[in-house]
């Protein structure tokens, strides 16, 4: 909501930058299920299909756009861009420019580039995660000026985190499950362990 909604009153192109290409599936799948012009620019796509919705971002078909933000390696996509001028620059996940990012995804270090380069353009960082010193990790790093913060609060009511001993874990998970009604992340050490478990 906070980067659809102004991306769908500005008149132009929202450009999102994401570290998930299931993430960015599922809200475009989510826009568009709702008549919303949204697309995404990432390797599961084709180079043909890659083209044809770069010709469509240049002729305004697409409000919101969403990419990663290995994509500002591109020349091609940087130029499309200059041109389309965008309208907002939203980096979602923006911890990863402070914690985790520079081993996780480098390039989100590195998106202080096009954010400088298109000085004019508003940008919206958000994230879940962001204590205060990766608060300001993200404001040096993006050389941001003068930014508005707007921070909530980091309960969530709907989350639940239980530790179990590892010679329980089998059958305190499996109790878990048929103790609710809602989906469940289960965290395993490795992914052997993953794939005996899920048996």
């Amino acid at each position: 909501l906070c980067f659809q909604l102004p991306a769908l009153l500005l008149d132009g192109v929202t450009l999102v930058i994401s570290p998930l290409i299931s993430l960015m599936k599922d809200q475009v799948d989510s826009l568009r299920a709702r008549g919303l012009p949204a697309t995404f620019l990432n390797s599961s796509i084709s180079g043909s299909e890659l083209s044809q919705r770069m010709q469509e971002i240049a002729i305004g078909k697409w409000r919101l756009v969403y990419v990663a933000p290995e994509r500002f390696r591109d020349q091609r996509f940087l130029d499309l861009f200059e041109k389309a001028h965008p309208k907002l620059i939203a980096i979602d996940e923006a911890h990863c420019i402070s914690q985790w990012g520079h081993d996780f995804r480098p390039d989100y270090v590195k998106l202080k580039r096009p954010v400088r380069q298109w000085e004019s353009v508003p940008v919206i960082a958000l994230t879940a995660t962001a204590t205060s010193v990766v608060k300001q990790d993200i404001i040096e790093n993006l050389k941001l000026k003068s930014p508005k913060i707007f921070t909530g609060s980091y309960y969530r009511d709907n989350l639940h985190i239980s530790v179990l001993k590892k010679e329980a874990i089998r059958t305190g998970v499996l109790d878990l499950l048929k103790s609710i009604d809602e989906p469940a992340i289960v965290y395993v050490g490795t992914r052997k362990n993953t794939i005996q478990f899920a048996r």
